[in-house]
């Protein structure tokens, strides 16, 4: 797996294998490995909600004190300065593995392509589509014009143009940007 969430100490944290990262402390000793709470495990274009059988191993590096924070309180005109200071109790831990996947979850991933497969040729029949369906009066190479160039040359093209280019956005491509800036130039083309 590419991620997994954990949560560790009531916060969560997003990991990866070989991450290090620096969390409360914890009643871990240094150099023991322990196994977080695992809420979420994806990646790969697969994400889990309910990652049974996964566990994350981390590895404990040792207990460190975080940056210093200073608390100042102050109140004008009574010469009242109070200054005090803070350091977080940390541990510093590894993420080893995410791992320990069921039987189930091997299963899966050989179903997948099958349907990747068959989504393929569909994606491919859908492309071919629109080039076949070219409407009479369209701009040349419209099909393959991006929604500003559409927006930047539809105020010079005339109106049968931009009436044809309108009839194929709704019939085929349905961008809105491309339709808003159609539709503007004709309303601008009404007006004068």
């Amino acid at each position: 797996m590419a991620y997994a969430i954990v949560t560790i100490g009531g916060k969560q944290y997003r990991v990866q294998e070989g991450e290090k990262l620096l969390v409360d402390r914890l009643a871990v000793e240094s150099g023991k490995t322990f196994s977080p709470q695992v809420l979420l495990v994806g990646g790969d274009g697969d994400t889990r909600l309910t990652p049974s059988g996964v566990t994350v191993t981390a590895k404990v590096l040792g207990d460190v004190k975080g940056p210093k924070i200073r608390i100042g309180k102050y109140r004008k005109r009574t010469g009242y300065k109070k200054h005090t200071g803070f350091r977080a109790s940390l541990s510093q831990i590894e993420i080893e593995s995410i791992g320990g996947k069921t039987a189930a979850k091997k299963a899966q991933p050989k179903a997948e392509p099958k349907t990747e497969a068959k989504a393929a040729p569909k994606a491919e029949t859908t492309a071919a589509a629109p080039a076949d369906d070219h409407v009479k009066g369209m701009p040349k190479g419209y099909e393959d014009m991006k929604v500003t160039e559409i927006a930047e040359a539809a105020p010079g093209w005339r109106r049968p143009m931009l009436e044809a280019a309108l009839e194929y956005e709704q019939a085929h491509g349905a961008r809105k940007g491309a339709i808003a800036a159609l539709e503007s130039a004709l309303a601008a083309k009404e007006d004068h």
